[in-house]
């Protein structure tokens, strides 16, 4: 059962001193719809895992990985027919916040990312042997053995950003006759997004600098982020404003607008699109967890 749940969230109860949990867990149990902020690994190791998400069930196979990303409204169930095993591990992850790189790879994590040998053969077994290893660190608790949990989280988040950038240089040097040019030019400006992305940025702005027409730069662009330019743009917006509304004084209203929104309805429609709370709701949560009252603005 999930211990501390008000509504759909759940305040996460961390192993003593520490802000992470791992349980290993063996119930016919199923997990009604919720959320949390820390971020959720779940690996069966006997029998399959069923993992609910607003628009569809995924099944956890055997010895699969599913990384379920912050904030994310999910509900969990468990076969009827026998008891089977899992490996479930929660971690707060704020303080990867900071680092560009590692907020990129979160989101190309939310709001599931299933590392298997079909969906991921190359990483798979690394990713693996990292989690069994995060499992011993935490079963030990020996000294420093959160900060080496830490270490291997990072190193599993390296793992998945590099596979992405293969994965994602492989498809073009297969799909496009300029290999090397069209990669560093689409690596360029997915950075120049995310660095200018709280400015008026248009994709008939983005499309001149990357030398292409606004048309043939939508199509490439989506080949290589699977997502559209103003997807991808609003995504980095909205990774900013986290940062602003977890470590800053700043209204809402503040937030909106140095995350580059227009106005201030428009920011909490789009944060509720890729969020599932409103701004304020997700400062709360943060709030809570440092133990600080929760505020309204």
């Amino acid at each position: 059962m999930i211990e501390n749940l008000n509504g759909t969230h759940e305040t996460v109860n961390y192993k003593e001193s520490s802000h992470m949990r791992l349980y290993e867990n063996r119930e016919i149990e199923d997990f009604p719809k919720h959320w949390h902020i820390p971020v959720e690994i779940i690996m069966p190791t006997v029998g399959v895992y069923y993992l609910d998400l607003e628009d569809r069930t995924i099944t956890i196979e055997e010895n699969e990985i599913a990384i379920i990303g912050s904030c994310v409204i999910h509900s969990l169930r468990a076969p009827v027919e026998y008891i089977g095993h899992r490996v479930i591990f929660q971690a707060d992850l704020s303080l990867f916040q900071s680092i560009k790189e590692l907020t990129a790879v979160s989101a190309l994590i939310s709001p599931v990312m299933i590392i298997s040998p079909a969906t991921a053969p190359n990483i798979y077994e690394k990713a693996r042997d990292i989690l069994m290893q995060i499992n011993t660190y935490y079963k030990e608790a020996s000294s420093l053995y959160e900060a080496s949990i830490y270490l291997k989280i990072l190193e599993l988040y390296i793992l998945i950003g590099q596979d992405y950038i293969n994965y994602q240089e492989n498809f073009v040097n297969s799909k496009i006759q300029k290999q090397q040019e069209y990669s560093d030019k689409f690596i360029f400006v997915c950075n120049y997004i995310t660095e200018h992305c709280t400015e008026d940025l248009s994709l008939d702005e983005v499309a001149r600098i990357a030398g292409f027409s606004k048309y043939h730069f939508s199509r490439l662009f989506k080949q290589f982020t699977n997502e559209t330019f103003y997807k991808y743009l609003n995504k980095r917006r909205i990774e900013y404003a986290e940062r602003l509304l977890a470590n800053s004084e700043f209204s809402v209203t503040e937030v909106a607008l140095q995350a580059g929104f227009p106005s201030l309805s428009a920011f909490i429609r789009m944060f509720k699109l890729f969020k599932q709370c409103t701004p304020t709701e997700f400062r709360n949560m943060h709030m809570q967890n440092l133990d600080i009252p929760p505020v309204s603005y």
